[in-house]
């Protein structure tokens, strides 16, 4: 399993957001120039992120970017599904997108639910301020 570059990237731009303290606003040509993510991906990012609620945008004077809730209440799950959409191993977590050849005789199929359960519960363990603080011990 790899997250794509856009997803990593996210979770960069985030962890930077974070660390404005949440109060505070910052703007993506700041959160680009602390991350050395170029300005028109951090832009995408900002609006995608955004959507998915977990940045909040204020235009105008004294406007910009900032966290949506707490650090503490956003995971990495929540940053990856923002921009990936709903985290799924195979195709076979949506019964509604399986298109498998051998799905009618697959003895698999029932074990993958637990697996993506189980990375799920994983990424949804690792909050975006323990993200922020440093290196993982």
């Amino acid at each position: 399993m790899r997250l794509s570059n856009m997803a990593d990237y996210a979770v960069v731009v985030m962890s930077a957001a974070s660390r404005h303290c949440g109060s505070l606003r910052t703007s993506a040509t700041e959160l680009a120039s602390e991350t050395g993510i170029a300005l028109p991906t951090v832009q995408k990012l900002v609006s995608i992120l955004t959507k998915g609620g977990l940045l909040r945008s204020v235009r105008g004077a004294g406007g910009g970017i900032q966290l949506a809730r707490p650090a503490a209440a956003i995971t990495l799950a929540d940053i990856i599904e923002a921009v990936e959409g709903p985290i799924a191993m195979t195709n076979c977590i949506n019964a509604s997108t399986c298109n498998c050849a051998i799905e009618p005789d697959c003895n698999i199929k029932p074990h993958w639910a637990i697996v993506n359960n189980a990375v799920r519960s994983a990424l949804s363990d690792v909050s975006l301020s323990s993200l922020a603080v440093g290196r993982a011990a």
